[in-house]
């Protein structure tokens, strides 16, 4: 793979990129008719009429990657392609859309070509594209990007001539914008014939322009100490040769030349002579892979800039066969060349006493221009707020301090912003400076000009910090140690978002011994208000996530149900883009027997948050009815299918989107040491034996809650005394940083300890399994099994024959007698009579009797008939009715549960004390302890 296509593969993944990857953004404020775009619909007309016919896709997009413009060679190619390859307005810049033509260019800063798979989106690997900048010959920086998209087996290297000369074409437009006194220094300069007068003095070493030394390997400290010194001999308006030592060792010697146009404009041109240079330099003429085309000549200029009317560009330059890119060797009028072929060396371009301003002033957009890139690159209030005081050091002073109020970093809006600020952020050149510590609350003075900002709602300056009384008043001995360490010059500016005053940024200088200005005062102001928009997104997002985190935790289960059949453990951990919908549940039935449950509702935020709160509802109410793990899924999916139709109805206003879920439903019974699992779209559960080995059964999928019309199935397992049972949301193991069948393997290696307790079991899985970064919500459930003793379960079979109920009630109270529940015997008795009888009168058989002693009592009566009881109140008329209605008041609890053999009818006696039964029989005098 082309060392330029793997750099940027590898950016990519460290931007977080997959080849499968969304949509790319799309821009509504981009300029349609800017300069750029001006400048180049004649070229971009000509090329429309060249490759009429072709498969030819011609895109211009801006500095940003936004494509301006489309031209097709089929017109019917605009109605056949994606949105994204016909519609200006989509961002194809590298941190989106990956390897591509139009955003290599920007990140190589030349002609770059990207073939078929080379693409790093998969949607873009069926062609390859040729893509180069288009510079401001003037300023030397790149206005956007010319690029050619076209099918892989329609590559041709004449394209690469063809759109360098295009670029060209544009760039020339672009320059003939510009006023007439740049043009007249420009052309002065070059007809002074730079060559023959400074050849002799490069020495060993050779002529730079300003885009060479950007790719040179500079820093930006570099080129701006370059600009700097430039601009400090443009002032000088003389002949001067100045030898610069950057980082590294390496040196620049900048020479001053004093320039008049024929119009009698007078100005100085620099040039740069680099010096025991890196080998690895491009040279001039050198594009990519491309031997023999030569790149754009980059010119910076200092001069007032005023629009100017270009003539129409009548042809497309360069069409002959002979020509080539003007500016390079062979072009026809060097050295003196024309007005748009800047000749590579030609650092600066000014009149003095102009410069100084002109390249503080670019410096200024150039830092609010990255500003909008580099602040707000995270939703953390902090973090924003250091990106702040990382922007302004050193460029626009040495040392921040970002003071926000106590409110802002927990999210919410704060009441009075200047009675609870606290020190956020000290950033600067040095650290030993002393300045308040982070983390320490201000009690800030009224004099101090950083409440007079707040107050003002404007930045305030203090060029002089000796003089500064109010300032010095609020903290005497730190500010003299600050005045002692060179500290002499400050600016504070409020943070002021949308009305709300957020804390306050301060910038200090000690290092340049001259103090701010007015325009570092406007630039210090800028660079707050964009900053506190970003810091008030960043709170406004804290304050929601903390809602909805605050929400989805009271839907959880807040404490889990001591059981006999299992010791559970859970955990659950909120993704760091936004809370989801997972849930979990620990659900007590009838006969010990126990329901846990793992659900994640699809997407994160409020909604699903408040949907994953009416699923867990929706299956408290579905176990209380006692049916299987399949039939539970068959209710949720038709709840979630109503939920859909419900958010379709709300019309195009609803933003929440189509809901879908997955979940798993598992029913363990102590009794049998079975389980019983479906899975609804879930990871299948993990399984650790008494022995420590680990399995995933294979159990049936089952499509997603949701779909509608398909069956769920419930799989069997049998889980001896002491086995661990685990569940877990899909944010455990699906992780785009791994595959995972390794998540898989991690998980078994944790919880292959069969001697760790549950919850040193969630623990371990935490510290080994769990990604570094959640993108997903993580939620965890291990219940470790118990098998009910055999001598704690009693059970008879008897026919249809009400003289046999005597029997079954002789031998209950025996058992109850060897339990020591003799408390309790006399409910019993009333239970089972009651039970047994309505059984026998009508049930079917075969009946079935079975007593379990846990932490309540519970009786059991099983028959063959599907006829559920009903519970009612009998008339003083009736001559029935109310035996249920003595179950349910000697009973704790009771209900009916379905089996594949008939049904179920249970009741659970408490064993705190007796049952008083005065009040029972006075409900139904007519009936008498123990009747059959």
């Amino acid at each position: 793979m082309r060392s330029t296509i793997l750099s940027s593969w590898q950016r990519c993944q460290l931007l977080g990129l997959s080849p499968d990857q969304a949509e790319l953004p799309f821009r509504h404020d981009f300029e349609p008719d800017g300069r750029l775009v001006r400048a180049a619909e004649p070229v971009l007309d000509r090329l429309e009429h060249r490759f009429a016919g072709s498969r030819m896709n011609v895109a211009l997009a801006d500095a940003e990657g936004t494509v301006l413009q489309r031209r097709f060679g089929k017109v019917s190619m605009a109605s056949s392609l994606p949105a994204i390859q016909t519609v200006p307005g989509f961002v194809f810049a590298e941190q989106f859309g990956g390897t591509n033509g139009i955003g290599l260019a920007l990140a190589e800063r030349r002609l770059c070509h990207v073939y078929g798979a080379e693409h790093f989106a998969e949607r873009s690997q069926a062609s390859a594209c040729v893509a180069i900048p288009v510079r401001d010959l003037l300023s030397g920086r790149i206005e956007g990007v010319l690029c050619f998209g076209f099918p892989r087996t329609d590559a041709d290297p004449a394209l690469d001539a063809v759109i360098c000369r295009a670029a060209a074409a544009i760039e020339r437009r672009m320059l003939e914008q510009s006023s007439a006194r740049e043009r007249s220094l420009l052309r002065a300069y070059l007809d002074s014939g730079r060559r023959s007068r400074t050849g002799a003095v490069a020495g060993n070493g050779r002529l730079m322009g300003v885009d060479e030394l950007s790719r040179s390997g500079l820093d930006q400290s570099d080129q701006m100490m370059l600009t700097e010194k430039a601009t400090d001999l443009i002032s000088s308006a003389q002949w001067a040769a100045v030898e610069v030592v950057l980082s590294r060792g390496r040196r620049i010697t900048l020479l001053s030349r004093p320039v008049t146009s024929a119009s009698g404009v007078e100005g100085i041109v620099i040039e740069a002579v680099l010096h025991n240079g890196p080998q690895q330099l491009v040279a001039a003429g050198r594009v990519d892979e491309a031997p023999g085309l030569a790149t754009h000549s980059a010119v910076h200029t200092t001069a007032h800039t005023a629009p100017a009317t270009a003539p129409p560009l009548g042809h497309l330059p360069g069409t002959g066969p002979s020509a080539t890119r003007p500016g390079t060797p062979g072009t026809p009028g060097t050295p003196g060349g024309t007005l748009g072929d800047p000749a590579p060396g030609l650092l600066l371009v000014g009149e003095p006493g102009v410069g100084r301003y002109a390249v503080a002033a670019r410096g200024r957009l150039e830092l609010l221009s990255e500003a909008s890139t580099r602040i707000g690159t995270t939703l953390d209030v902090s973090r924003t707020a250091r990106e702040l005081a990382e922007m302004a050091v050193p460029r626009l002073a040495d040392f921040v301090t970002i003071d926000l109020s106590e409110a802002v970093l927990r999210g919410d809006e704060p009441d009075d912003p200047g009675s609870d600020l606290y020190r956020t952020v000290v950033h600067g050149i040095h650290d030993d400076y002393p300045f308040y510590p982070v983390g320490e609350r201000l009690d800030l003075r009224s004099t101090t000009p950083q409440l007079r900002c707040l107050a003002s709602g404007q930045a305030v300056l203090e060029p002089d910090l000796r003089a500064a009384a109010g300032w010095r008043s609020q903290d005497p001995e730190r500010t003299g140690r600050l005045l002692a360490h060179n500290v002499h010059s400050l600016i504070t500016a409020p943070l002021l978002a949308r009305g709300v005053v957020l804390g306050i940024a301060s910038f200090y200088r000690s290092q340049d011994p001259a103090p701010f200005g007015d325009d570092d005062r406007s630039l210090a102001q800028e660079l707050a208000t964009r900053a506190a928009i970003c810091i008030d997104n960043a709170r406004r997002y804290t304050r929601e996530h903390a809602m909805v985190l605050a929400l989805q935790r009271s839907l959880l289960p807040r404490g889990l149900p001591e059981l006999s059949a299992v010791e559970v453990a859970h955990r659950y951990l909120p993704a760091e883009s936004g809370v989801g919908g997972d849930w979990f549940d620990v659900i007590p039935l009838s006969g010990t027997r126990v329901a846990l449950v793992v659900g994640d509702v699809v997407g994160h935020g409020l909604h699903a948050a408040a949907t994953m709160g009416r699923l867990r509802t929706a299956v408290h109410n579905f176990s209380e009815l006692d049916l299987a793990p399949d039939e539970v899924l068959t209710h949720l999916d038709n709840l979630v299918g109503r939920l859909d139709r419900e958010e379709d109805g709300e019309g195009p206003a609803s933003a929440t989107g189509i809901i879908g879920a997955t979940c798993v439903y598992a029913v363990y019974d102590p009794t049998t040491q079975r389980c019983s699992v479906a899975r609804a779209g879930h990871p299948p559960p993990a399984v650790v034996h008494p022995d420590g080995t680990v399995t995933f059964p294979e159990l049936p999928a089952g499509p997603p809650l949701g779909l509608g019309g398909l069956p769920f199935e419930t799989a069997e397992l049998h889980l001896p005394d002491d086995s661990r049972l685990v569940l877990y949301s899909d944010g455990l193991i699906e992780d785009r940083h791994r595959d995972v069948d390794t998540a898989l393997d991690q998980l078994r290696g944790a919880l292959a300890h069969p001697d760790r307790s549950p919850e040193a079991t969630c623990d371990a899985v935490l510290a080994t399994v769990v990604p570094g970064h959640l993108v997903d919500d993580v939620t965890l459930l291990v219940a470790r099994t118990r098998a009910l003793h055999p001598g704690r379960i009693a059970g008879w079979d008897l026919p249809a024959d009400p003289a046999r109920v005597c029997e079954v009630r002789a031998a209950a109270i025996r058992k109850l007698g060897e339990w020591g529940l003799e408390e309790v015997s006399f409910a019993v008795e009333l239970l089972l009579s009651e039970l047994v009888t309505n059984a026998i009168r009508y049930g079917a058989e075969p009946i079935r009797v079975r007593l379990i002693h846990d932490r309540t009592l519970i009786c059991e009566v099983h028959d063959a008939s599907s006829t559920v009881p009903h519970l009612r109140r009998a008339a003083s008329t009736d001559e029935g009715g109310r035996g249920l209605f003595l179950v349910a008041q000697l009973a704790q609890s009771w209900g009916t549960r379905y089996t594949a053999g008939g049904k179920v009818i249970w009741a659970e006696c408490a064993l705190e004390g007796p049952v008083h039964l005065p009040g029972v029989l006075a409900d139904c005098p007519e009936e008498t302890p123990g009747a059959g």
